[in-house]
């Protein structure tokens, strides 16, 4: 490295320090919805929504002190319903997200020592670029990884989900009204999606709010539409009504219909993915079969 580019390589990291001084140093304008929820007291939590654990491990730790410490538009705002289907808390993945930047500043500089130890010379440039490149790309990564894994969630839902509509239309038809089947459809099942409706129609009671205004709340801070349509269903339906049988039914066909389409799809894009490997295996066993022919040509000539 010429003195030139060592000079240049310093003045940018004291531009930088610089720079980073006087974005601490200089007054920012508050965001007021901010303020206020930091001045409000913690607001109780709903039923079946994460909650900070007692013993938060590192992850989480790391986390809630990035809430503290670092600026909202640094972080950007948390996945809420992402985050509640999975049944996580925004310091979890914020903790994630400063981890992995961590990662990104750590592994490069790494990587440096290990080529320098072996003789090999980098030049300064490329391991700035690379750490600058890699912190902010794995910075991102947590919310790609959080968005496949509520669609993953999402769709298990949607599973149990069909089984608790058509656990509501055999309590319908058998002349539960409409609470009531909702109440006794919720008790079958022993999974957290049974559960979280059955902590909602509880919740109803309690209140002395209908169920299905309930269940159309969970719909929306979860994002499944499929019960907000069970919802609707239900508020229509009379405790006298003959025709919510064959509408909860419909709606459970449907939703097993959709959950068929989406899984034939993937496994189209499967089998898709199976066809350049198959195709290099026939390269391979092409070039197998053509190899000694062609050796003993090339050797007689």
């Amino acid at each position: 490295m010429t003195g030139l580019q060592l000079a240049l390589a310093f003045g940018a990291l004291i531009g930088l320090g610089v720079a980073v001084m006087l974005y601490a140093l200089v007054p920012a304008q508050p965001d007021l919805r901010d303020v206020l929820t930091r001045l409000s007291p913690p607001a109780r939590p709903r039923p079946g929504a994460p909650v900070p654990s007692v013993n938060p491990d590192t992850e989480e730790r790391l986390g809630i002190w990035a809430e503290r410490t670092l600026p909202a538009r640094l972080l950007g705002a948390p996945p809420a319903r992402d985050l509640a289907v999975l049944r996580k808390t925004p310091a979890q993945f914020y903790g994630r997200k400063v981890l992995y930047g961590l990662l990104g500043l750590v592994l490069p500089a790494l990587l440096t020592g290990f080529f320098t130890l072996l003789g090999i010379g980098i030049p300064f440039v490329v391991p700035v670029g690379a750490t600058v490149i890699l912190s902010g790309v794995l910075f991102m990564m947590p919310s790609r990884d959080i968005s496949a894994d509520a669609k993953k969630a999402r769709s298990n839902f949607a599973r149990a989900l069909s089984a608790y509509i058509e656990l509501c239309a055999l309590e319908r038809n058998s002349g539960a009204g409409a609470t009531v089947a909702l109440s006794n459809a919720a008790e079958v099942g022993d999974s957290w999606v049974f559960r979280q409706i059955g902590q909602e129609l509880a919740r109803s009671r309690y209140n002395g709010q209908p169920p299905w205004d309930s269940l159309k709340v969970l719909s929306e801070d979860l994002g499944l539409p499929e019960l907000a349509d069970v919802a609707d269903i239900m508020r229509l339906a009379n405790d006298e009504s003959s025709e919510v049988y064959r509408q909860l039914r419909a709606r459970s066909a449907s939703a097993r219909s959709a959950l068929l389409s989406a899984e034939l799809a993937q496994a189209g894009v499967v089998e898709e993915r199976m066809y350049l490997p198959a195709s290099f295996l026939g390269v391979v066993f092409l070039a197998l079969l053509m190899a000694p022919p062609l050796l003993r040509l090339f050797g007689t000539s």
